[in-house]
């Protein structure tokens, strides 16, 4: 394998009580896992790595072998060391998630020894009447939200917004939220998996048990004021001869761009090439496509999930096809 050329790679899956069966169903991805809940499709996590298909090795031995495709951004070495910074899934809520809330860099490090995690969530399908829940109703307290758990009112004080297909969410670390039952997620995250539970509507696992509460650790962290039900940002999408694309997120740990490939109908191939700044990973959430190059061809398909290391070889997209350009 050239080593600045692109190469596909496998998720680590995961199983959790509230997933379904739509990421075999509508990503044929042949995991043997029901539910299956989550793929970790750009992952160097130790929690679930992502492996490169050709070879069988991982991502993050891979990394470690050659720092230099994380490129020269500052996010890519963590205390000297070359780190992936980011973590890409693919996410059927079937059921609803917990309402949850992620620590900040800051709290992260002191008490967890770990990245925070801000994330961004791109809505690939949503069942009607889908919601999610974003921050509360009304500024509250920590004795509030004790209280609300305690008595069972706590969705009383939380905002719950509609999601529709191809909605945009950016959900900052503090933020108390939850994805909705009928929800297919891509997300864009730290390289973190560090997760407060304040709720979990009292479910019990396949063990019988209620899952595990971080309550303290939780209102510790947690924004407790009011917070806007978000609004969809304005998008903009540029136009180029055989793909056109959209900025879906730029903020201090990742950039997200959609890009919609369409060679068909032009019949021309569509150049492109990552600089020494950062690598990128391209998933492709819908269509199928190609890349080729010197003495190189991949073919991919929705739900493949490609990594280009920084300062890659030129190469040429050819399909019609959505693909998220994941980058730092």
């Amino acid at each position: 394998m050239n080593q600045r050329q692109p190469f596909l790679l496998k998720p680590a899956a995961k199983d959790y009580l509230w997933g379904g069966s739509r990421l075999n169903d509508d990503f044929a991805k042949d995991i043997p896992l029901s539910p299956l809940a989550e793929t970790w499709e750009c992952s160097t996590h130790p929690d679930g790595e992502s492996v490169i298909a050709e070879t069988g090795q991982t991502l993050a031995a891979a990394l470690a072998e050659h720092p230099d495709w994380l490129g020269s951004h500052p996010l890519s070495v963590t205390e000297g060391r070359p780190e992936l910074p980011i973590l890409i899934k693919l996410i059927d809520a079937k059921k609803d998630l917990s309402v949850q809330v992620h620590p900040d860099d800051e709290y992260a490090k002191r008490v967890e020894n770990s990245l925070g995690k801000t994330e961004m969530w791109y809505v690939l399908d949503a069942r009607k009447n889908s919601k999610l829940i974003y921050g509360f109703n009304r500024d509250v307290n920590a004795e509030v939200v004790k209280r609300s758990l305690q008595d069972g009112t706590i969705e009383k004080i939380l905002n719950h917004v509609p999601i529709r297909k191809d909605d945009l969410f950016f959900i900052e670390a503090g933020t108390v939220h939850a994805i909705g039952a009928g929800a297919l997620i891509a997300e864009i995250q730290e390289s973190s998996n560090i997760t407060y539970r304040l709720y979990d509507y009292n479910r019990k696992d396949k063990n019988g048990n209620t899952r595990e509460l971080h309550i303290d650790k939780a209102l510790e962290v947690s924004d407790l004021r009011s917070s806007l039900a978000p609004r969809q940002p304005m998008r903009v999408l540029k136009y180029r001869n055989g793909y056109a694309s959209e900025l879906l997120t730029r903020c201090k740990y990742f950039q997200v761009e959609r890009v919609l490939l369409n060679t068909e109908i032009q019949r021309r191939l569509v150049d492109f090439q990552t600089d020494a700044n950062s690598f990128h990973a391209l998933l492709c959430v819908d269509g199928c496509g190609s890349m080729s190059g010197d003495g190189f061809m991949l073919n991919f398909f929705k739900g493949d999930c490609i990594f280009v290391p920084a300062e890659s070889m030129v190469f040429h997209l050819h399909g019609r096809a959505q693909l998220l350009n994941v980058s730092c």
